[in-house]
């Protein structure tokens, strides 16, 4: 009963340290979302799951005319090139069909101006030409620099598209730039597609690495009759700007070229004009994404942590970690289809953290709380049990109960005869008075703790030990009728050696002799004691009749005595014998008691059978030739008949 307030007690602890880790989660949660890194973070986490499905560039998406190597070689001209040539390429590319063409090519200071005036008449209203925005910082003052067209551009109908963008702490480009009239807002417009507002600020939905966009060479945009498809750029919307087909990587940087969300895939940069067209795309097809407001996130935390504290109310163990990763998942899944369904981010880093750390906190109290208790099991049972039985104690403390439980135990008594005697004659010797009880009681502890049972207490010479507690031992009257044999053994070898030692000495030798007795039945087994100290132990009638039947041994000459359910459980694997009935307390009916012997033949069996039958009769007498039969048939009990004899000469006079 004193098991389950100590289990409820357990219980409300772990519940409370659990509250505390969830509260100090939140805590720190709050505060670890301030610093710039987690902020990264999350955006790195955007990264992974807005490019998981490998979106690519709508079919009616802008096209590229890449000023690349090829053209580069083929056009055969000093950077920049002669704005007359760009003035053919704006040419060519309205013959052809384009709706809107925008050039990521600033045209701020004036040139030759055979080449300004062929451009200035070449552009309109349907040209978009990039204009740049510097911001420059000294220790005095910020100054904002606006480089836009030449004027007499801008008067011929072009208009002006600031192409610079906002990179994010990392250099990692994910978020639609700010200006009302940036170079992919402006282009939208003249396109005419149908936009409510630049959602200036949010994320960005990349459409694929450097060159998902359907891309032509400068020098065949300057020929697109011979050297491209028909209608190619037929209602299109076509920019125009550096796109080299070697991508440079991150490592090694590139003019304007900028990291993206799929280069945490692929390590390549994307050309500034590939970057212009994915703006258009989501400015035009509404696929921006806004990022949730911190209540939704705050809101999303706290379910994460509910969640975490409710997979480990009861218990972590492996269904905890298959648990813990169905959870991460799930978070990661919540926040790609927000990506995809709602077009809002809610970032997974913060459930996903608190959630680990919920989990993972209390699994490691948990793990710390059960060393501990297997600690306090490995101390109080070291002592009593084999180490055996300690580590599958501590490796599965379930199997223990330490509050008191009624179990059918097989319980023995040993007592050294004749010690007392010998305790008077080494009284003026403690030192050997006590090495000879420790020389005998540790071969006898070994025994019972090698045959799996547990020592309850020592009684000077005696041993109180049982069997099938605290753990199981469905065979436990035979382990501890196998220990009583072994136990006599040491004692046999014990005295071989105190007969070597007295020799040598000159001295009389200590001989030793044990009885004992072996009881199996139900008994009260747990801790008992005071709060602050106690011992594994047992009682009951089923107790006290072992005890009764290991003092009752030397009168009937024997080292062992069963009680009745002893002997019935190992009579398959002994020859088991009775030897007298006796009154039980409880009972009034007399209950037998047996003792093993080891060399016996069925008709020298069926002989004592039929001895302790006329025993019960009273039909035997002192001159019966069947003591000296059974004697000599069965010589282990020769003194238990001698004893019976002498019993019926005493009667008889």
């Amino acid at each position: 009963m004193r098991d389950k307030p100590r289990q409820a007690r357990q219980i409300t602890s772990r519940h409370l340290r659990l509250l505390v880790l969830s509260l100090t989660t939140l805590v720190a949660i709050s505060l670890l979302s301030r610093l710039p890194a987690w902020s990264l973070l999350e955006l790195r986490s955007f990264d992974y799951l807005s490019t998981f499905d490998d979106p690519r560039p709508p079919q009616d998406g802008p096209v590229i005319v890449a000023i690349d190597e090829p053209s580069l070689a083929d056009i055969n001209a000093q950077w920049p090139w002669p704005r007359s040539l760009h003035a053919e390429l704006v040419r060519q590319l309205r013959a052809a069909g384009a709706r809107a063409i925008g050039l990521d090519i600033i045209m701020a200071e004036p040139s030759n101006p055979d080449n300004d005036a062929a451009i200035t008449e070449a552009v309109g209203a349907d040209v978009v030409l990039a204009g740049d925005e510097t911001l420059i910082e000294t220790p005095q003052a910020s100054q904002l620099i606006r480089a836009t067209p030449l004027p007499q551009l801008i008067e011929a109908g072009a208009v002006t598209g600031i192409a610079s963008i906002d990179l994010s702490g990392d250099g990692i480009f994910r978020r639609i730039p700010g200006y009302k009239d940036g170079f992919a807002a402006m282009l939208a417009k003249t396109s005419g597609a149908t936009h409510a507002s630049v959602p200036a600020g949010q994320l960005i939905q990349s459409l694929g690495p450097a060159r998902s966009y359907p891309t032509v060479s400068y020098y065949q945009a300057l020929d697109p009759e011979n050297l491209l498809p028909p209608d190619y750029f037929k209602d299109r919307v076509v920019l125009v700007g550096l796109s080299l087909q070697n991508a440079p990587e991150i490592d090694k940087r590139g003019v304007d070229a900028f990291a993206t969300p799929y280069t945490v895939h692929t390590g390549k940069l994307v050309s500034g004009v590939e970057i212009q067209a994915t703006i258009y795309d989501n400015i035009r097809r509404g696929l921006s994404i806004a990022e949730a407001r911190l209540p939704t996130v705050a809101a999303c935390i706290l379910i994460s942590v509910l969640l975490a504290a409710t997979t480990v109310w009861r218990s972590t163990g492996w269904l905890t970690i298959v648990t813990s990763a169905a959870a991460l998942l799930a978070f990661a899944a919540v926040s790609f289809a927000g990506i995809r369904l709602a077009h809002v981010f809610v970032s997974p880093l913060g459930p996903t953290i608190a959630y680990i750390s919920v989990v993972f906190g209390q699994a490691a109290f948990d793990f710390a709380e059960e060393r501990r208790n297997k600690r306090q099991i490995t101390r109080a049972f070291a002592q009593y049990i084999s180490p055996d039985l300690v580590r599958r104690l501590s490796n599965d403390p379930s199997q223990l109960k330490l509050g008191g439980e009624r179990r059918t135990l097989s319980v023995l008594f040993s007592d050294v005869r004749g010690f007392t005697t010998i305790a008077e004659t080494l009284k003026d010797d403690p030192e050997q008075l006590t090495g000879l009880i420790n020389r005998l009681l540790t071969p006898l502890s070994d025994v019972v703790m090698d045959h799996g049972g547990t020592i309850d207490k020592y009684m000077g010479d005696c041993i109180m030990a049982f069997w099938n507690a605290p753990l199981d031992d469905p065979d436990h009257a035979l382990h501890a009728v196998r220990a009583s044999l072994a136990m006599q053994a040491a004692i046999s070898r014990l005295n071989t050696q105190l007969e070597r030692e007295a020799a040598t000495l000159g001295r009389k030798p200590h001989v030793l002799k044990m009885g004992v007795g072996i009881n199996t039945g139900e008994c009260i087994v747990g801790n008992m004691g005071s709060t602050r100290r106690f011992d594994y132990s047992c009682l009951g009638d089923s107790v006290n009749l072992a005890s009764r039947l290991e003092g009752a041994s030397k009168n009937y000459g024997v080292a062992l005595l069963l009680g009745e359910e002893t002997a019935r459980l190992v009579t398959e694997t002994y020859t088991v014998v009775e030897l007298d009935r006796i009154i039980v307390k409880g009972r009034t009916v007399p209950s037998p008691i047996f003792t093993v012997v080891h060399k016996a033949d069925a008709e020298a069996l069926a002989a004592h059978q039929a001895f302790i039958d006329a025993k019960y009769a009273a039909t035997l007498t002192p001159s019966d030739p069947v003591f000296d039969r059974l004697s000599a048939e069965i010589p282990e009990l020769a003194a238990y008949y001698a004893i019976v004899r002498d019993a019926l000469t005493e009667g008889g006079e």
